[in-house]
């Protein structure tokens, strides 16, 4: 056994005895280092947890402790997240960069806990250190706890199901370009399925990923959208899908031919396998609605293939219908039959009585350049915004700032309405009064137990408008209405679901529309929120809420362990220079 091991293992039987932790304990070692892949007729070095793309599945019940030694062989530093888990009073692990810690230094290591409390269902894991996301993650499966089961019957089996964008150059390299040069982002060359681009592409179709299935049992998919910068249609042909759960939580079952589903949401969906024995495509395709089209428009492929004796055809069947790319209307129409299951057994419990409400624009803006030198519109820099707001990463993590109270590290003014209300949704919005946004490490504060509304308005700043999925960590918050246009405080209100809305982390705000979510402030902490559309959060499409302490030891964050890795310059672009002060 190694050193790193044995320490490990130590403290977390030391934990144990303390009782500091919950349910059964699991540990996992996950090594960073870049690996050789070849796809697409290329071979390239990328950074990978364990020498594997995606990265390695990471299974518990409801209410377990995971810990994840976490040790970077890498280039340059790098911070993991638990997707969608809460962290009771435990942010010291949740892991954004420079929000709840700073990189894990090349040479060094970092031991997470991971604290499972009300989430069922699948999540997942990934890196949220600049856009090294692209390939470090993977799923995280959370099965009931001991003495219950599903919410349906159980399923004959179940297979991860993971959407990622795979780049033939350095994504590193790509970011590095784009930030300095204030510009577009690059597409990505192709997207996956479990890691295989599939059929459709050069060099691709031998290694194309299979599913095995035997005719008349019913499979559980775990379907993960972890791909950079675009939403994704799913479909499998003649065969329907069962959407039973979202987000680490059960929904009431939508039966559907195509799923659309937002980078950082993941789906629990059923398929049973009763059509004739044969070969049928799985298709990941991408949906977008914005005005740039500057998307990758390619589509990966994977095969549901019967088990059984017959004549494979020539070609796998492909599905008669799912939705094109810029079908609009598909992706709406499914993201509204969206309920919770409010059974006896999983119950909803929606906020009523609000004391915080806040109302923020989405936006992508402009920063002003020195002399017009930047490779955006006019000479400026691309950026993106909340109320106008594009955030910046201080040198020094916010948590550990707030904590231990040094000043100069952020501004606790993060405003609870936009600078200027206007016409939102207009076509014409290409001024400097709209355009120009500002940029800052600005925060809001919570009190313990508010009760918290935030109104999402989407904008069409620069004829940018575009679906947003907003993210929120440290919470499961309810999506309680949605609509296109400008918000009305009159009429929308009365369209509101408080009996039955989706309990999600991650939300898509649509085009040129609003969504209306609430949730308690009851986990005291530092939390990010933040759009999951990698370059709009490389851009300032972020925020942070701190909730302050409540009045006990068990309503307050959890102390400090140990060790957390150094506030210095280990990050690709050093811990005074990540991100948007790169055009300083």
């Amino acid at each position: 056994m190694s050193f790193l091991a044995f320490m490990s293992i130590f403290l977390l039987q030391t934990e144990v005895l303390l009782g500091l932790v919950q349910g059964n304990v699991h540990y996992h070692e996950f090594i960073l280092k870049d690996t050789n892949f070849t796809k697409l007729c290329s071979t390239k070095s990328a950074l990978t947890v364990n020498e594997s793309f995606p990265g390695p599945i990471i299974r518990a019940q409801k209410g377990d402790t995971v810990y994840v030694n976490v040790y970077n062989e890498g280039r340059y530093g790098v911070t993991l997240h638990w997707h969608g888990i809460k962290q009771p009073r435990n942010p010291w692990f949740d892991g954004p960069e420079y929000v709840t810690q700073c990189p894990i230094q090349p040479g060094t290591n970092f031991t997470y806990q991971i604290l499972l409390s009300s989430e069922e269902g699948t999540l997942f894991w990934h890196a949220h250190s600049d856009w090294s996301r692209a390939t470090v993650h993977g799923a995280f499966v959370i099965l009931p706890a001991n003495g219950t089961s599903y919410p349906f019957p159980k399923p004959d089996g179940e297979q991860v199901i993971l959407f990622a964008s795979w780049y033939k150059e350095d994504v590193m390299t790509l970011l590095d370009e784009t930030l300095k040069s204030g510009g577009l982002t690059t597409s990505s060359d192709s997207y996956t399925i479990n890691g295989e681009p599939g059929d459709f592409y050069l060099c691709s179709n031998e290694t194309t990923y299979r599913m095995s299935v035997d005719y008349g049992k019913t499979y559980l998919l775990r379907i993960v959208n972890s791909v950079q910068n675009v939403d994704m249609f799913f479909a499998i042909a003649d065969h329907n899908l069962t959407v039973v759960g979202a987000d680490g939580a059960y929904v009431k079952p939508i039966v559907t031919s195509y799923i659309m589903i937002t980078p950082g949401q993941t789906m629990d969906v059923l398929v049973t396998a009763k059509q004739s024995l044969g070969l049928y495509y799985m298709l990941a395709s991408p949906y977008y609605d914005g005005e740039a089209d500057d998307f990758d428009k390619s589509m990966a492929s994977a095969i549901f293939q019967y088990n059984g004796n017959y004549t494979p055809p020539s070609s796998p069947i492909y599905p008669t219908y799912i939705p094109g790319y810029y079908d609009i209307d598909s992706a709406r129409k499914f993201v509204t039959k969206f309920r919770s299951l409010a059974s006896a057994e999983h119950p909803v419990d929606v906020p009523l009585n609000v004391t915080t409400r806040m109302f923020i624009t989405i936006s992508i803006g402009m920063l002003h350049c020195p002399n017009n030198s930047c490779a955006g519109p006019e000479g400026n820099r691309i950026a993106s915004g909340l109320n106008n707001i594009s955030f910046a990463d201080p040198a020094v993590d916010v948590l550990q700032a707030y904590y231990r109270n040094i000043s100069g590290y952020y501004d606790a003014s993060f405003p609870d309405e936009p600078p200027n209300l206007f016409n939102f949704t207009a076509e014409d919005l290409t001024t400097d009064n709209y355009t120009i946004t500002s940029r800052a490490t600005r925060v809001k504060m919570l009190d313990y137990n508010a009760t918290v509304e935030i109104i999402f308005q989407g904008t069409n700043i620069m004829d940018s408008g575009e679906n947003h999925p907003v993210h929120l960590h440290g919470f499961r918050f309810y999506v309680i209405g949605s609509g296109l246009g400008n918000f009305n405080n009159v009429t929308d209100p009365l369209t509101y679901n408080l009996v039955d809305p989706p309990e999600v982390n991650t939300f898509p705000v649509p085009k040129d529309g609003w969504a209306t979510i609430r949730f308690i402030a009851n986990n005291p902490g530092v939390w990010f929120m933040h759009c999951h559309f990698d370059r709009h959060m490389s851009w300032g499409m972020d925020t942070v809420f701190i909730v302050k302490n409540g009045g006990t030891n068990e309503t307050s964050i959890r102390p400090p362990p140990d060790y957390l890795p150094a506030c210095s310059k280990n990050s690709l672009f050093g811990a005074d220079q990540s991100m948007l002060q790169m055009g300083e």
